[in-house]
């Protein structure tokens, strides 16, 4: 939290949410500014549940339009005649979208730290973003397009990998609105029978956008990297932050979502990923997903999310508080000229990130040095969570964690063994 002598400048940060990542950033604010932070939502979500430092308003239908243009048109009313800057931050796919498609509307009252909508678009498709990995010379993994229109057409889909392979919904967004028996956010596919079934179900169930089929790169959840940028409103690069997963959730909603990060600090990653970012002029916060082939010794972008992600707040538990950034950007000056960040190269102040049970992660995370690195830091206590914030506990807040943990080890326990055979 700031300290009482140094000057706390004038702003106020609103939140786009109720997730995990609300609640990272909204603990990232108040560890640096002491005070609670307005959030906007469609539903209440377990993590901002019991808070005092997030202040949540719930409107229905809140996270599509029309309603969210609608209900923002009536925000700015309420926060026109704020003389302070009123920064708007979405912390989720759509809500990010949201703000970029109508940021020139809502600009005149929000700091909308977003790229145009234009950009969003190109970047938020998985089949466009590869295409623009291609133009900066950005690998990926070998990759194939499943389309609608192939699956309409009846015969068999030609299939260029051997299995496993990776089938990802090209369009993240489209794809929260699709439901069916065996549903999951991303799928390792390990036969024909598998593949066609998963196909035929997405699509004759309201899915129209492609699928992104992939080269399965080999390796458990420690090949995984994750990396965290803020890029200010010049366009230049201003703090990069590495993780290196060690465990991912094997639940089927939530297949790829990071339990357990190392920080890690990496000087090539980081200028190939500062280039790209600069030559194509965004701005606002970015989250990329990686893997290390060992084939060729190579790491292979998976996808970039123009936001921070769930585990983001790693970010922040390492000295790089993720929501001051912005603050800095566009309330007091303090990055224009000031060099880029690049995070973790101080090994002895790492700290690490779980989002699961310590007995958890010592379970069910692989054996290697990585591991061994990560319990060296448990047992110094260099260890933290997203949830757990002592500042912010409550009875209810307390059995809301437990019960949080409860279903992590359940779903560890029935999923993580037929999720990663």
């Amino acid at each position: 939290m700031t300290n009482q002598n140094e000057s706390v400048p004038n702003f106020t940060p609103i939140l786009l949410g109720s997730d995990f990542n609300v609640y990272g950033m909204a603990r990232s604010f108040y560890e640096k500014y002491g005070k609670p932070v307005k959030a906007f939502a469609s539903i209440q979500l377990a993590p901002t549940r019991f808070t005092k430092i997030v202040d949540l308003e719930l409107i229905n239908g809140f996270d599509e339009d029309p309603v969210w243009i609608d209900s923002m048109r009536k925000i700015k009313e309420r926060y026109a005649n704020h003389t302070e800057p009123v920064i708007l931050i979405g912390c989720g796919d759509g809500y990010a979208e949201l703000i970029a498609k109508h940021k020139d509307e809502l600009s005149d009252t929000f700091i909308c730290p977003y790229i145009d909508y234009d950009l969003l678009k190109q970047l938020n498709n998985k089949e466009r973003f590869y295409k623009i990995c291609d133009q900066y010379g950005l690998p990926y993994p070998k990759t194939a397009i499943v389309s609608k229109q192939m699956h309409d057409e009846g015969s068999q889909i030609e299939q260029p990998f051997d299995y496993p392979v990776a089938l990802k919904p090209a369009n993240s967004v489209e794809w929260l609105d699709v439901h069916f028996e065996g549903r999951k956010k991303a799928f390792r596919i390990q036969s024909r029978e598998e593949f066609d079934r998963v196909v035929d179900q997405a699509y004759t169930h309201g899915y129209k956008s492609d699928f992104i089929l992939q080269d399965f790169i080999p390796g458990d959840d420690s090949n995984m990297r994750v990396l965290n940028a803020y890029v200010d409103q010049y366009h230049h690069v201003k703090m990069m932050c590495l993780g290196h997963p060690l465990l991912e959730d094997p639940a089927p909603s939530a297949i790829g979502n990071y339990v357990a990060i190392l920080p890690e600090y990496n000087k090539d990653l980081y200028d190939k990923i500062q280039k790209f970012l600069e030559e194509i002029k965004f701005t606002g916060y970015a989250n990329f997903d990686m893997k290390f082939d060992s084939r060729d010794q190579s790491f292979k972008l998976f996808e970039i999310n123009l936001r921070q992600g769930r585990s983001s707040f790693f970010v922040t538990l390492n000295g790089y508080n993720l929501a001051d950034w912005v603050v800095k950007d566009y309330v007091t000056g303090e990055t224009k000229d000031q060099t880029p960040v690049y995070g973790n190269k101080d090994v002895d102040h790492h700290v690490l990130w779980l989002g699961v049970p310590v007995k958890t992660f010592k379970k069910y995370a692989k054996e290697n040095s990585d591991k061994q690195a990560a319990i060296k830091l448990i047992e110094k206590q260099q260890v933290g969570t997203t949830f757990a914030y002592a500042k912010d506990m409550s009875f209810k807040r307390w059995l809301l964690n437990k019960w949080m943990n409860h279903n992590y080890v359940k779903n560890f326990n029935q999923y993580f063994a037929e999720n990663k055979g």
